[in-house]
């Protein structure tokens, strides 16, 4: 909802911080606007800062990777395409030393090549998954919901504007990991890691979460040879998994 965006103004988002009682982890910028050099001053080693929903060129966002943004809001989209000649935020971050590029991977935003080549670009240990979800995952079916006030309709995997311009995802993060190990070619492992150790570690909170180690959560899945979950274990507790 365009009434909604803001330009960079890190007072404001430490307001909502304080109001929050901590809970804002994570923020993305579009490092063209005016003030995004002050934005991440102001928030470095507070906030994470992830650059996304932009037209940025390669400098500008490479830039902004050096001043501190660490991150890169959903690969691929809502940004400039990565070209030969005009590589732009996907070029920035492949180059800068320890940003990670979040992907989706519902089989609906990104071609399986694309998520393939994705992972050579940067590497198993700087990917993270997401599932870009919004609120009609988990519903029973298809029909009409809202995102940020916008309407939007659901049919199968697929969530879109009126327009037809896709609005988020109505798959889980778990049956996003499954899509790129089935259906995209990505290795068990570097999935895994793409949606356990590397987020946490993005987040700064890899001594709590994201491996199995002494003294961590004990949140864990254990799954059967086809991917399908066979126990749940939320803070060391076992929980039914239904039919």
């Amino acid at each position: 909802n365009e009434a909604y965006l803001r330009e960079p103004d890190a007072a404001m988002l430490l307001r909502l911080q304080e109001a929050s009682n901590g809970l804002v982890r994570l923020v993305t910028v579009a490092p063209e606007l005016p003030g995004t050099a002050e934005f991440l001053a102001a928030l470095r080693g507070r906030v994470r800062v992830s650059v996304g929903h932009t037209t940025a060129d390669y400098d500008t966002a490479a830039a902004a990777f050096a001043q501190g943004a660490g991150q890169v809001t959903h690969l691929y989209n809502a940004m400039p395409p990565f070209t030969h000649r005009a590589p732009g935020v996907i070029g920035a971050a492949a180059d800068a030393p320890g940003v990670f590029a979040e992907i989706i991977c519902d089989g609906i935003h990104i071609h399986p090549s694309a998520v393939r080549a994705a992972f050579r670009l940067f590497g198993k240990d700087r990917m993270i998954l997401i599932s870009d979800s919004m609120a009609a995952t988990g519903m029973p079916g298809d029909g009409d919901y809202t995102l940020g006030e916008l309407p939007v309709h659901v049919c199968g995997r697929r969530a879109t504007l009126h327009d037809g311009t896709l609005a988020g995802s109505v798959t889980n993060l778990f049956s996003c990991m499954r899509i790129a190990v089935r259906e995209m070619g990505i290795p068990l492992e570097h999935a895994v890691l793409a949606v356990t150790r590397n987020p946490a570690r993005s987040l700064g909170v890899e001594s709590e979460v994201g491996s199995i180690e002494p003294g961590k959560v004990a949140d864990l899945l254990v799954l059967d040879e086809a991917l399908q979950i066979k126990h749940i274990i939320h803070r060391g507790r076992r929980i039914p998994v239904s039919a």
